[in-house]
Parts: C-alpha cells; structure tokens; sequence
C-alpha cells in the first residue's frame, strides 16, 4: 500500500486539472483487498472504547443518542465508560442509522498506510473517516465538508449524489454561510470496491446505501493550505525584524502611524516579492508535520546493533536536501545534518519504506552499528520507529 500513488489513480492530469477544482470518480482505480474488513472493523469496535464523536451513529443528519446502543459501565475506580451492546447496535443500524469511526488511521495500520501515501503524494496531513450503512437512510443528509476528500470504497456499494457548491473554498470558520443546498445533482454516482471518488471542499453531497446492499468506504479529509495559513507562517517569519517586533504607535500622532504602516507594508512587499514563497511555505510545513508518532519498545536508551531490526519513518512528508558537504533531513519538526553517506540510508525511509538495519547498511557502504546510531537519533527526534513487524 505504500507504493500506491493515489493522484495516478484519479489520473495523470489530476494535481493540475481537479485538485481543489472539480470532483473526479475513476472506478477500480485501487486494489482494497486488505485495506479493511468487516472482520477488522468489529475487533476496532470491541478493543477500543469509542465514544462520539470518535465513533458515533447518524440518521437523517441526527446524531444518536449513545443510549441507543450502549449501556454504562461504572469501574471499581469510580470511572464511567459506555460499552458498546452488539445487539442494540445492530437494531440501531437496521433502522436506517450509518456508523462513521474518525480517524481509524490511528487504529488500523492499513489504512495508515494509506493515509500516509496521499500524504506523500499531495503534502498535507490526511485524516481517515470509516463509514458504514445498511440501509437507504442518509446518514448525514445534503452537506458540504470544509476539506477536500477521497474516498475509497471498500465493500458494497454506496450512492453518491453531487450538488456543485454555492460558496467557492468555505472554511470551517468563514464570515458567510454557503446557504442553501442546490436541489439537483450534477452527478449521481454508485461507488463499488475500489472505486475512488474526489470531492473538493465546499461540494454539496449526499450518500447513501440505497442499492440493496451493505457500505463499508473510507474517506480520507486532506488539511487546507489557504492564503490566511500562509499569511500566517509569513508573520512568524516577520518577527526576525524588529519593525515588526515593536509596539504599535496607537497613541502616536496620525503621520506616525501611518509611516510604521508603510514600513510594513514595504517589509511584506518585500517577502511576497520572492518567487520561491510558496516552496519555502510547503517544505517548512512538510519539515513540522509530526504524522503518526509510535514508541519503539523495548527499546528506551539504545537502538540495539540487530541487523534484522527494521525500521520506517513515522512522517510520510519528510523533506532531504542532499548537498556535497552534508545531508539535512527535516521530519517531525526536527532538522537533521549527517555526513553524505547517510544519504543512502535516508533515501529508501523518505520514500516510504520500512526497512531493516541490515538492508540499509548494506545499501549504504556503512557498518551496522554506524546505522544503529543514526537511526536511535532519528527515533529520539520522534521521526523514525523501530520493531522486529512493522
């Protein structure tokens, strides 16, 4: 799954043509096979205490009561949890409710993986949503999503209705509503395994189970990058001025304040001039992005000198910039400089791939312990994990 690269799979011309622009279906675009089962979403749901709005049950854009399907559970501790009743829950969704599970990417590896591959190939945080219904009852009924989604549907099949938008790029918090939903789809569209749909922000939708069968789809929401984030990080980089660090004049004289606003303006000017703003703004994003930290136990003090230990980089957006001198790796919002050597044992890791000591000395020309050494700094920064079945 980590060699799946999902803007190939809604099309060649997807990043320039239909990202943030226009929705896109491609059917048997990816292989599901064990991505996700009913039988993995019920261990999920007995391991874990999910309550709303980690997991939660839906109809007619009403969300359930947890009464509905759980009963409380007081512990000897004093503490209350609700545990889930199977059989309540089944009633629940035979009445036409539908299940969503957020961020199941944090609890079934699979899908990680694959959250982690759009991640790799679009460069933004990915958060994946399961979603499961029965019946032709809309769960959530005609809404917009204030983030940009794809979806991959995994077993059955599931009816998409698309609306167009009546607000271009709404946010979560905006200064207008969107208003009301259009009333006639301008696609109708029925997902089976492997289909992925793309459905930019803002688009009216509606979905549902209607054609006789059970759903079970993923939807993996991508984080918007907007000019307001960017202006954002530029202030960050501003405070290096002291203009820019100094008290407002409020109390000053007219001609005062409007002199320290066109001293500003004209260091603003001077870093929206740069051409490069844009990359600089996406690599320093991709250098913070913490993605999806694990522990490496046992292993507290040391990463042990074990050839057949492996290891991967919990970041999927992991930035390397190899120059003649050194190599400087940027992940989990940590800088790294090694010699160049270590550019072959960072390169197979930033690609995504999970590899054992062994494979990465031998690559590399370097002797295991050096490896062991470079890869305990990565683990220490948060940035890589080791585990004998990663």
């Amino acid at each position: 799954m980590t060699d799946v690269s999902i803007a190939a799979c809604l099309g060649e011309d997807f990043l320039a043509q239909a990202l943030h622009r226009e929705y896109r279906h491609v059917p048997g675009a990816l292989d599901v096979a064990g991505l996700m089962t009913w039988d993995d979403l019920n261990q999920i749901l007995a391991a874990h205490r999910l309550e709303p709005p980690r997991m939660r049950l839906s109809r007619d854009g009403e969300t359930l009561l947890l009464g509905g399907y759980t009963a409380p559970v007081a512990t000897r501790r004093h503490t209350v949890w609700h545990q889930l009743h199977p059989a309540e829950l089944h009633a629940r969704l035979l009445e036409g409710a539908s299940l969503a599970l957020d961020s199941v990417d944090e609890l079934h590896p699979p899908i990680a993986r694959l959250a982690e591959a759009i991640e790799r190939d679009l460069r933004t945080r990915v958060q994946a949503n399961l979603y499961a219904s029965w019946t032709s009852t809309e769960g959530f009924g005609v809404h917009w999503d204030d983030h940009d989604t794809i979806v991959v549907q995994l077993d059955g099949a599931k009816r998409w209705r698309i609306y167009g938008t009546t607000r271009p790029f709404p946010l979560y918090r905006d200064i207008e509503d969107p208003g009301e939903a259009p009333t006639e789809p301008i696609a109708d569209l029925v997902l089976h395994p492997g289909d992925v749909l793309y459905v930019p922000r803002g688009v009216w939708h509606a979905v549902s189970a209607d054609q006789g069968t059970r759903s079970l789809h993923v939807t993996c929401g991508l984080q918007t990058h907007t000019a307001s984030d960017l202006m954002t990080w530029v202030s960050e980089q501003l405070l290096a001025y002291e203009d820019w660090r100094r008290d407002l004049p409020l109390l000053a004289r007219p001609d005062v304040q409007a002199d320290a606003v066109d001293g500003m303006r004209k260091r603003l000017t001077e870093l929206l001039d740069d051409p490069t703003l844009l990359a600089r703004y996406r690599v320093a994003m991709d250098g913070q992005a913490v993605g999806r930290m694990l522990p490496s136990l046992p292993y507290l003090d040391a990463i042990p000198v074990e050839g057949s230990l492996r290891v991967r980089l919990t970041t999927a957006r992991a930035v390397m910039d190899a120059g003649d001198d050194a190599v400087t790796l940027s992940a989990a919002g940590t800088v790294y400089e090694f010699a160049p050597e270590a550019e072959a044992v960072l390169r197979p890791l930033v690609d995504g791939r999970t590899v054992d000591l062994a494979a990465l000395a031998d690559t590399a020309g370097l002797a295991l312990d050096d490896v062991a050494g470079l890869v305990q700094e990565l683990v220490v920064g948060q940035a890589a994990v080791v585990g004998r079945l990663l």
